[in-house]
């Protein structure tokens, strides 16, 4: 819930000001922290998913409830941020726009783990989801390198 739900009404906010070229650096590092959320998220699912295959007796409907209940908690903090954010929407954007974002993410995770969706939410920002597949490929003479890099070997002297 934590990386799959919490924050995305906040990258979705900052990502859609950067492509409007507007708070053009931090939506370069919100494009990297992005990133790097999607692969928590995608080990978090495939471990949820490793679980209930390896314990079925665990998945049972009310561990599945719990589950829809805590999310959709999460979906409404998520929804009041945005709602806090844009009371009265700037550049074209709007709280509305952000909610509905947020239930189709909500959607989407719910899915992946082999629960029903509850919003039959639209995806209102479909660059979105182009932002989260580019992953770490750029150019290296048209951008900086954003992978971290790896040490050959430490040494104190």
């Amino acid at each position: 819930i934590m990386e799959g739900i919490f924050f995305y009404a906040g990258f979705a906010m900052v990502l859609s000001f950067h492509r409007q070229n507007r708070m053009k650096g931090i939506g370069e590092q919100f494009q990297y922290i992005l990133r790097d959320e999607t692969i928590h998220l995608n080990f978090g699912v495939d471990l949820i998913n490793g679980i209930k295959a390896e314990n079925p007796e665990l998945w049972t409907p009310e561990f599945q409830e719990r589950l829809v209940e805590k999310i959709r908690h999460a979906v409404t903090l998520e929804e009041a941020y945005a709602r806090d954010c844009l009371p009265n929407g700037v550049l074209g954007l709007n709280a509305e726009l952000f909610e509905e974002y947020v239930r189709y993410v909500a959607d989407r995770r719910l899915e992946r783990i082999g629960l029903p969706r509850q919003y039959l939410a639209k995806n209102p920002f479909p660059w979105m989801s182009e932002t989260i597949d580019l992953g770490k490929e750029k150019n290296f003479f048209e951008s900086r390198v954003t992978d971290y890099q790896k040490a050959s070997r430490l040494s104190w002297d």
